[in-house]
């Protein structure tokens, strides 16, 4: 009896313990509470979310990378070969059969220098309109910021970018083409053309949740722009009494100042960089707005 009542005795002085832990558990979880709110008005952007899940971003870049050249025999070289190939085929037809001008310097320099930028906005337009989409499962069953998605191929095709840049590079070598002072605005101009690419993707892939009509539209539509951009031809090609309509489209003075500032040739225009930098930044923005304001009903139509 004297054991059992020993037994009883310890068994009574745990199980208060036992209690406290179990209460300050719950009181730890309850610490952790996080609750999830639809976004209200165009303005509710939770800045601090966004903070706290940047490691993501540059996650689902990655993941973009991965999957691009997953199983590729020639890996990254395809970032090489794409513009390579197409300013070949562009100086054949457009160089020396249609005599297309080219500023007074060779076109496959000239060529090169717009497909290099061209490229890169295409392809994650192309990919940053179809990302919600085409990830509706992570976008239905994982809770994260939503205007991620339509970011990661942005970010991510800026390593495509630098890998093409290095052809552009041998080629100024080839042509004697020296760059000068204004090579620091490269940086600029590429956030330009990514936020570019962002805003309108922004706008593309919350339409194309609710009308997949973008996914036929698109591969037109970047066509169509490629012809309204100065990338195959110079922008003083239309006159000065059309001239203004080319700058309306906002890779014109991006194009422009990005072929200026990497070979040195000509100044750069800066009232069109400026006109393309306010079109821009009202793209971006707006297309976040509009993003922001439309996510709520993208779990339920994906």
């Amino acid at each position: 009896m004297k054991d059992f009542d020993c037994i009883n005795e310890e068994s009574n002085r745990i199980r208060p313990t036992k209690k406290k832990n179990v209460f300050s558990m719950t009181e730890n979880i309850t610490d952790y509470e996080l609750v999830i709110r639809p976004k209200y008005g165009f303005l509710d952007i939770n800045w601090q979310e966004l903070k706290e899940y940047r490691e993501l971003l540059f996650f689902l870049a990655l993941r973009e990378l991965k999957i691009r050249y997953k199983q590729t025999i020639m890996g990254a070289s395809w970032a090489l070969l794409q513009p390579f190939f197409t300013m070949i085929v562009f100086t054949l037809i457009f160089g020396r059969l249609a005599k297309m001008p080219s500023e007074g310097i060779p076109y496959p320099i000239f060529s090169y220098s717009g497909l290099l930028l061209w490229t890169y906005f295409s392809n994650a337009l192309s990919q940053s309109s179809n990302s919600l989409v085409t990830n509706a499962n992570l976008l239905s069953k994982v809770y994260m910021p939503r205007i991620f998605i339509p970011t990661a191929p942005c970010l991510a095709g800026i390593v495509d970018y630098t890998i093409a840049l290095s052809i552009l590079a041998l080629m100024m070598l080839y042509y004697r083409f020296v760059p000068n002072i204004t090579i620091v605005l490269l940086p600029v101009i590429v956030l330009m053309t990514f936020l570019l690419a962002s805003g309108i993707g922004y706008w593309l892939s919350s339409i194309c949740v609710k009308y997949r009509d973008v996914i036929f539209v698109l591969p037109f539509f970047i066509q169509l722009l490629m012809f309204l951009s100065p990338v195959i031809y110079p922008a003083n090609i239309a006159g000065k009494n059309l001239q203004f309509l080319l700058y309306l489209n906002p890779l014109t003075g991006i194009i422009n100042a990005h072929r200026a500032c990497i070979l040195g040739y000509t100044s750069v225009d800066f009232v069109g960089l400026g006109i393309s930098a306010v079109l821009t930044i009202v793209i971006f923005v707006s297309g976040i707005l509009y993003l922001k304001h439309t996510e709520k009903y993208f779990a339920d139509l994906v």
